[in-house]
């Protein structure tokens, strides 16, 4: 199972900055196993946002030229409280690097103003055919999904207007 955990995009500075929000509601699937009498986001899937949210800001600074962004590895990673259903988690995440195929980003959660969650993580955005030229059509396929999903949690209309992003 897929688990999207960006529910939307208030804040998009490409090259530089994206902020997101996940609403936790009783509904998750996920929920009725962690834990049954006392109901919590995992921390797992708390750090999942935070690379998601990453994931965002690098196809939104590379116009989407990439069909995957991948989780390369996580740092720091620091977990202060749970997250209970009805509350909403809000992702903070700054780049720190990016290349063309790798980048970096220093990533915090907030529940209202608590810290609860904070990390370094690093990404590495790749296509199947540069591997396998034959999947270039998948490629595309997953690009175009992806493009159809960003405009859904409210990627482009967030886009700060006329942010130099610094990779002009």
């Amino acid at each position: 199972m897929k688990f999207t955990l960006v529910d939307r995009i208030t804040e998009l500075v490409p090259g530089r900055r994206i902020c997101t929000i996940k609403s936790l509601t009783l509904s998750e699937e996920y929920l009725g196993d962690h834990f049954r009498t006392f109901p919590v986001m995992p921390g797992v899937l708390m750090l999942e946002c935070m690379i998601q949210s990453a994931g965002w800001l690098v196809r939104a600074t590379e116009d989407f030229a990439h069909s995957l962004v991948l989780l390369t590895g996580a740092k720091n990673v620091n977990y202060k409280s749970f997250i209970t259903p009805g509350g909403v988690l809000r992702m903070e995440v700054d780049c720190k690097r990016m290349e063309a195929n790798q980048s970096e980003f220093v990533g915090k959660g907030f529940c209202e103003d608590r810290e609860m969650v904070k990390a370094r993580i690093v990404l590495n955005h790749v296509n199947l055919a540069d591997e396998k030229p034959a999947l270039e059509a998948v490629d595309r396929e997953l690009v175009a999904q992806t493009r159809a999903q960003f405009a859904l949690i409210g990627g482009e209309p967030f886009v700060v207007p006329g942010a130099a992003s610094g990779f002009d």
